[in-house]
Parts: C-alpha cells; structure tokens; sequence
C-alpha cells in the first residue's frame, strides 16, 4: 500500500477529487482500517449517485471485508438512511459513499458507529498508517443486501402529524440527488402537491452545482416558486443532509431562522428543553430559546459539533448556519427529510405564510460567511484580538468579540489557508461599517 494524500482526511469525513486525491487504493485501505476501527461483526454500507461511487464502494467494501468483518449494503440511500440503520435499527457502524455537497468531481466516506458519533479524519488517517503492511484476516467477510428505506420512511414520518398537514403546494428541487428518489415516497403519505426539480439522479449534476447554498443553486427554485404560486420551496443537497427554504415570494431563509421554527416547536412538545445551535448563529437563536422557556446549547461550527453538544447536553435538537438540523429522537443524527416534514406541519398549523413566520426573527443584519485567504491564521486572529480588545471575548470557536449592539465571529478553516468571519449587528448600516472594517484589517494583516 502506497502513501495515501492526507489531504484527503477531513475534520469529520474522509473527501477528495477522485481519482486524484481519492482512488480505489484509498479506498480498500480506508476499508481495512474502518474494519478494525469497528471491533464488531458488521458494518452497514451506503451510497449517493456520484459517478465514482460504484468503484470506490466496490473497493471499500473489500477492504471491509477483507479483514473479516461482514457488510449489509443498503443501495443507493439518503446519507440518513445510513444514519438511522445505526443509531435506530442498532447496527454497529456505517459508511456512506459521499462528497455531500462538493462538486461532481469529489466523493468521500462519512463513516459513524453507534453510540459514538461519527469517526474523524484524523482517526482515520492514524488508522490507515497503522496497517502498514498488516496482513488481513484469514476468512474474509461476506456481503449481503439489507432493504432499510420501509422502515426508515415510517421513522421519518414519525416525526411529524401527518393528519395536520394541509394541502400545501412545494417546489422542491432535488438538485439530480437522492432527493428525487426520497421525496415521491414521502409525498405517497402527505396531502401536498410537490411541484418537482431535477428528480433524476445524475452524479454530473447537470442542472447546477450540488451545493444549495450557491446562488446560481437557488435561481431556477425562486423562479419556479413565484410561477406555480407555491406556498413555499425546498432545495437539497446530493446525499440531502442539507436543504435551505425559500419563502412564498422567491425570497432565501436563513437556516438558522428555520432552526428558531423547529425550535419553537420542539420547545412546545418538551418545555425546557435544549436547543443546539452553533457560535455563528444569529444572536436572536439564543435569545428567543431563552424567551420560550428553553435551554439554549452553544457549539463550535459543523454539524458533528452540533451533534455532540446535544448528546452531551441532554439538547432535543440542534441546527447551524450550513442547513444541518439535528434530532435527538433521530440518534442525535441530522436529518433534512425530517426537519422537511415538522416545517410543513407548523406552516399548516399557523396558517400565516413562511415569510411572516420568519419576518419575527429577522431583528438583525447578519452578514454571510466571508472567506479571506491568510497564510498565518493565528498571528492574524491575535491582531483583531488586540483590536477589539475592549469587547466581550469567548474562544469556543476562533475567536468571538461581542459589543452591545454588534458582534463578529473570526475563525481558522480546517482544510484551508482561510479565515472565515461572520459579522451581524443591530442595523444594516453598522453591519456594513463593521463588516469593511473587519475586512481591511484582516487583509492589511495578512499581507505583512
């Protein structure tokens, strides 16, 4: 076995370009060394539509098996079918075939076991390095098919009452993942007319990147939503962990004003419990939490992040900036489908449009995620550290400074020479003020 790219080892998963990065080496050996990583009898395996997928499961599942250890291959599923097999059903572990969101080049493994959380690039990598030349075990593994989506639908349904959802009219765009596949077996048991979008899967995504964050994503989904007249819209990412809103106007919502919806609800079902959310969230998450009655649960930034606070916590669910939203019922796992069906619940018990429920929250300026590209991220971080050093200071996460009628959150990527700052304040003309401010600064350090 060669030197595998340790660049392919992220925060939370294992991703690169295939077969640059990510090839059927990779593969087999990221296989082997799940395998022992396991220390049980079997692992469930799934994938997305990615073109590489084939091969690259094909190639993982022999390193699995290889050492012994048997596989229930789930098909081409949701990445929370996979989810649901372990934390629900009780399988002891699991991969998806997976580059989420990445663009069509990409594919990875997201790999979780039960009880435990998700497995960690870094883990992975130590992993991998201690086969060295290990031999395998001596009676390989065997592969058989399991069915889970019976089951796992009525899971998902579970969580909404579907008796209350009225006879809504949504657009939802599948973006050619595994969205197109999911949604008409939901939509079997709902009253709702789904006005569909690219519900043919093809791991080239044709239509627009899989990213549903991108504006150029979201464009035909707006457009399609204010023709049909529809009471609202859904896009999804490929493997469909991440999906954003659009209101009855065409307009984009914030995940983190959809996480205050789910909250509201979860709140009503258990008062006083936990919400999750993470540290560049809107200030309004944790003050409506507080105001409802709830405990709100700050986390670092990522979903797996998220997940842990909840599960550490005692939270009911949790949500963050990137989409994921986080159920305890559901293994503490993310699921979109789910979080899908609680939002068309509350949108038909309400009765006003999606646009007046979320215009409550909307009390700051927030702005976007902003990606500046720094070589010695740290030495950087200090500097606006020194700057604002008259601010209220937490480092949970990077670096968060608070002010009374403003706040900003400067934080180091995981994978790359990128510091990533988040700015939100109590107008639009302080927003912008502090958000250039923060820019020159950061830029004027960089280049020093």
């Amino acid at each position: 076995m060669s030197d595998l790219n340790p660049a392919i080892f992220k925060a939370y998963d294992v991703r690169g370009i295939y077969p640059t990065e990510l090839n059927e080496e990779a593969a087999y050996a990221i296989g082997r060394a799940f395998a022992r990583r396991v220390a049980a009898d079997h692992a469930v395996v799934g994938s997305d539509m990615r073109l590489s997928g084939p091969a690259l499961k094909g190639a993982l599942v022999r390193g699995i098996t290889d050492e012994g250890l048997n596989v229930m291959d789930i098909g081409l599923v949701p990445i929370d079918a996979v989810y649901f097999a372990i934390n629900i059903l009780g399988h002891p572990a699991g991969v998806m075939v997976t580059a989420s969101h990445n663009p069509k080049e990409y594919n990875g493994f997201k790999m979780a076991l039960h009880g435990a959380g998700w497995v960690t690039g870094e883990e992975m990598s130590r992993a991998v390095a201690a086969l060295a030349a290990a031999p395998t075990a001596g009676q390989p593994g065997t592969v058989r098919m399991l069915d889970v989506m019976p089951a796992y639908l009525k899971h998902v349904l579970s969580f909404a009452d579907l008796t209350k959802i009225k006879p809504f009219t949504v657009v939802v765009d599948a973006g050619n993942g595994l969205a197109g596949n999911v949604v008409p077996l939901l939509q079997a048991h709902l009253p709702i007319t789904v006005v569909p979008l690219n519900f043919e899967l093809d791991g080239s995504f044709p239509a627009h990147p899989s990213n549903p964050l991108l504006p150029e994503s979201q464009a035909l989904l707006k457009e399609a939503v204010v023709a049909h007249h529809a009471d609202f819209g859904v896009i999804f990412d490929g493997d469909t962990d991440r999906l954003f809103f659009i209101d009855e106007r065409g307009q984009f919502i914030r995940a983190d004003l959809i996480l205050l919806i789910l909250a509201k609800e979860f709140l009503r079902r258990e008062p006083g419990a936990g919400i999750a959310y993470n540290a560049i969230c809107s200030r309004v998450v944790p003050e409506k939490i507080t105001e409802w009655g709830g405990r709100p649960l700050r986390s670092k930034v990522g979903f797996v992040n998220v997940s842990q606070t909840m599960r550490s916590q005692g939270g009911i669910m949790g949500g963050e900036v990137s989409a994921h939203y986080s159920f305890r019922d559901n293994g503490y796992a993310d699921s979109g489908f789910i979080a899908w069906l609680i939002l068309l619940q509350l949108l038909s018990e309400d009765g006003r449009p999606l646009s007046k429920i979320v215009g409550e929250f909307q009390q700051y300026a927030k702005s976007d995620e902003i990606n500046l590209p720094v070589a010695d991220r740290q030495a950087v971080i200090e500097k606006v550290r020194a700057a604002y050093a008259d601010g209220k200071t937490d480092e949970l996460d990077g670096l968060t400074v608070e002010y009374p009628d403003w706040w900003f959150n400067v934080r180091p990527s995981n994978t790359e020479p990128l510091l990533r700052l988040t700015v939100e304040s109590n107008t639009p003309a302080l927003l912008e003020e502090k958000k250039q401010e923060l820019i020159a600064l950061i830029k004027a350090e960089a280049q020093k």
